[in-house]
């Protein structure tokens, strides 16, 4: 069996990958995954056949059950993710989108200084200003009531 952890591109095009799961099961055999080594090596493979929008049922079936696999692992690591804070991740969006405090504050429609202000974390956002937020940045609000 191959070792695909250190190879960037697996498939070069769709051409290239094997078409009947045994087939693919040949490149890497999936399985439930143990340590970090395996699940880089899974990963690999599960994001080479990711990015083809048009895979037979059987890739299809291979792509899904490498998918479970990696998802198990990655549920058992009791990853803790950072609390962000609403204020932060606006913080985060802003200059995204190359926007200023000033802009902040035409968007939020307050004073000249409501954006600096909330920045500064001297105001707070209200709900109409999540919901501002939210349909400007194409994000849910719950993003910022944190």
């Amino acid at each position: 069996m191959k070792t695909l952890a250190h190879k960037a591109r697996p498939f070069a095009g769709y051409a290239d990958i094997p078409k009947t799961y045994p087939e693919l099961c040949q490149l890497y055999l999936p399985r439930p995954i143990h340590d970090d080594a395996e699940d880089a090596e899974a990963t690999v493979m599960m994001n080479a056949l990711a990015v083809f929008t048009r895979l037979n049922s059987e890739q299809q079936d291979y792509l899904d059950v490498l998918t479970e696999f990696v998802d198990e692992f990655d549920k058992g690591k009791n990853v803790r993710w950072p609390k962000v804070s609403g204020l932060d991740m606006l913080k985060h969006l802003m200059p995204e989108r190359g926007m200023s405090a000033a802009d902040l504050s035409r968007l939020l429609g307050g004073s000249r200084n409501l954006g600096a202000m909330i920045l500064r974390g001297e105001r707070k956002l209200t709900l109409n200003h999540v919901r501002t937020l939210a349909k400007h940045f194409r994000v849910s609000g719950d993003l910022f009531l944190t």
